[in-house]
C-alpha cells in the first residue's frame, strides 16, 4: 500500500479497529494518585482507538502447515492496533483460554495499573473481559503480548503502531514485519520445552540418549524435540539460544509460502521489524539492498546505513529501503540455528530467489546498538544519576534457573526509586548466554564504556561477560517489570522489578 492510500484509509478498519469521537476529560485527576496525575500530564487528542480482541485457541495456517495454537481473533500475528499520539487506547480483552492471560503493551511508557503484568494489573480469569484504556504519549513500532506463563510463545502477539501527526512521512510505502519462532502445534509445545529443560542434567547423571549441547559439555539433548540442538554466533558471544524450532516466520508465514511485499523501482519503503520471538534472534537483510536505521524501540536514531540488522526478542527496529527493480528475498536468519525466515519484495517481472537463497548482505556490515546513537531530540537531558544499580544476570542449565542480583523473581529484591530521579544500571552478565533485557514503563540511554549516551531503547542485547550501563528517567510512577525476554529464561526466573517509593 502506498504512503497515500494508507493514510486515507488508516489501515485500521481492515484490522477491526475504529476510530471514535470521544470527549476525553485530561484535567480529571483521582485525588492524589501520581499514576492518575502523570497521565492528565500527557498529550490527550480526545480521540479514542476501540478494539476487541478474543483470545482462543484456533486452527491456523501457516502456509501450508496446519496449527492449533493460541491467537488474538483467529490470525497470527493478530490485527494491527494503530493510533496517533495522544490518542486514547481502549482495547476490550475476551479471555476464552481456559487459563489466565494478560495484555503487555511493550514499549509504550503508559499507566502502570494498564501494563498487562501483575502485580500492576490484574491477569484477566478465564472466561473474563477486561478493557486496557491508556494514552499514548510517543510514536513508534511497538507490540503486545501477554505476561503470563508460556504463552508468549504461541501465536499470542500483535504489531502496535503509533503515528506523529508532525511526522513528515518521506516514505511511499510502509510494510510491518513481524519475525517470530513456532513451535506449538507443530513441534513440542511450550510447556514441552520448558519441561525438557528443566530435565535435562549433568554428564554426572544418566541421561538416556541424545548428544551434547553445543558449548555446554554434558548437556544432553535429544529427550524433548526442540530442547537444544541449536549452535554458535559470534554477534551473540557464544550460544545461540536454548532451543531450536521447526519453524521461523515472517507475519506468520513459513518460508516455502512467504508473504509478499510490493512496491514500485524507486520507491522508498519503511520497514517496521519487530521480532516476537521467544528464544532467537534473527539477521535480518534484503537481497540486493542496503538498509537504513532510522528508529530502534520506537525513537529515532541518526540514520545509519549497513547491509543488515541484528534484532534480539523484544527489539524493534525501523529501517528504510530504496527498491531495485526485480524480484527479491527478504531473509531473517535465525541467528546460530541453521535457519531462517523469508518473505519476498517484488517490484518488477522475475522469479522469486530458491527458498535456501541466503543474500550476500547477511555477511556484509550487520548494525547492532553498538552503531545507533539518538537524535538530538530523542536523547535525554545529561545529567548526573542519583541513584545507581547492579544488575547482575546469571543462571544454571542445572538446575535450570535464571536470576537477576542472585535471585530468581519468586525471591529477588525489587530496585527502589523515587519519582524524578535519573537512575543509572549496571548490567553484568555473568553467565555465558546472552540476554535481551527489557523494562516496562520506560525507555533508557544505552551508554557506552566511557558513558557517551547511545541508542534509546527498552530492549537491550547484554552478550555473555558484558558490562553495559543505561540509565532512564522515574517518570512513571508504579510497580514495573524488568526481565530477559527469552521467554523460558523469564519463566525460570530472570525478572525482577523497579518500585517507585515515593
Amino acid at each position: 500500500m502506498s504512503r497515500r492510500a494508507f493514510l486515507a484509509t488508516t489501515a485500521t478498519a481492515a484490522a477491526g479497529v475504529t476510530l471514535v469521537a470521544c470527549n476525553t476529560d485530561a484535567s480529571r485527576v483521582d485525588g492524589a494518585d501520581e499514576i492518575g496525575v502523570v497521565e492528565a500530564r500527557r498529550p490527550h487528542s480526545g480521540r479514542t482507538v476501540s478494539a476487541t480482541l478474543t483470545a482462543d485457541r484456533t486452527r491456523v495456517d501457516l502456509g501450508g502447515s496446519i496449527a492449533s495454537s493460541l491467537t488474538y481473533n483467529g490470525t497470527v500475528p493478530g490485527p494491527v492496533l494503530r493510533a496517533s499520539v495522544g490518542d486514547e487506547i481502549a482495547v476490550m480483552v475476551r479471555n476464552r483460554l481456559p487459563h489466565m492471560t494478560s495484555v503487555h503493551w511493550h514499549g509504550i511508557a503508559m499507566r502502570n495499573d494498564m501494563d498487562g503484568a501483575a502485580p500492576a494489573t490484574p491477569d484477566i480469569p478465564a472466561g473474563g473481559d477486561f478493557t486496557y484504556r491508556f494514552s499514548v504519549p510517543h510514536s513508534g513500532t511497538y507490540w503486545a503480548h501477554p505476561h503470563t506463563g508460556l504463552d508468549a510463545d504461541t501465536g499470542l502477539y500483535f504489531p502496535v503502531i503509533v503515528d506523529d501527526p508532525q511526522d513528515p512521512g518521506d516514505y511511499d510505502v510502509e510494510w510491518i514485519v513481524v519475525l517470530d519462532d513456532w513451535t506449538d502445534g507443530v513441534g513440542s509445545s511450550p510447556e514441552q520445552i520448558f519441561d525438557g529443560l528443566r530435565n535435562m542434567s549433568t554428564a554426572g547423571h544418566d541421561m538416556a540418549g541424545g548428544d551434547d549441547m553445543p558449548g555446554m559439555p554434558g548437556m544432553r539433548t535429544g529427550t524433548v524435540a526442540g530442547v537444544g540442538g541449536t549452535g554458535k554466533s559470534a554477534l551473540l558471544g557464544g550460544d545461540a539460544g536454548d532451543v531450536s524450532y521447526p519453524y521461523y516466520l515472517i507475519n506468520g508465514r513459513i518460508p516455502p509460502a512467504p508473504s509478499t511485499f510490493r512496491a514500485k523501482p524507486g520507491q522508498r519503503i519503511r520497514m517496521r521489524i519487530i521480532n516476537a520471538a521467544s528464544d532467537t534472534a534473527f539477521r535480518v537483510a534484503v537481497g540486493g539492498h542496503r538498509l537504513t536505521v532510522t528508529h530502534t524501540d520506537g525513537f529515532p536514531v541518526v540514520p545509519t546505513e549497513v547491509d543488515a540488522v541484528l534484532i534480539g526478542m523484544g527489539e524493534r527496529y525501523d529501517v528504510w529501503v530504496t527498491a531495485g527493480d526485480g524480484v527479491f528475498a527478504l531473509v531473517a536468519v535465525a541467528e546460530g540455528k541453521n535457519a531462517a525466515a523469508r518473505a519476498l519484495l517484488v517490484t518488477g517481472a522475475g522469479e522469486p530467489p530458491p527458498v535456501d537463497m541466503a543474500p550476500p548482505e547477511l555477511e556484509g556490515r550487520v548494525g547492532t546498538v553498538a552503531d545507533l546513537h539518538a537524535t538530538p531530540a530523542a536523547a535525554l537531558t545529561p545529567a548526573v544519576a542519583d541513584v545507581r544499580f547492579p544488575v547482575d544476570l546469571a543462571g544454571s542449565m542445572t538446575p535450570y534457573e535464571w536470576t537477576i542480583n542472585g535471585a530468581p523473581y519468586s525471591r529477588s529484591a525489587p530496585l527502589q526509586v523515587r519519582s524524578g530521579q535519573r537512575v543509572e544500571m549496571a548490567f553484568n552478565n555473568t553467565s555465558t548466554m546472552w540476554h535481551p533485557m527489557h523494562l516496562h514503563g520506560h525507555t533508557f540511554e544505552v551508554l557506552t564504556a566511557d558513558g557517551v549516551p547511545g541508542a534509546r531503547k527498552d530492549t537491550v542485547i547484554v552478550l555473555p561477560g558484558q558490562r553495559l550501563r543505561v540509565a532512564f528517567v522515574a517518570d512513571n510512577p508504579g510497580r514495573w517489570m524488568m526481565h530477559c525476554h527469552n521467554t523460558y529464561h523469564q519463566d525460570a526466573g530472570m525478572m525482577t522489578r523497579v518500585d517507585y517509593t515515593g
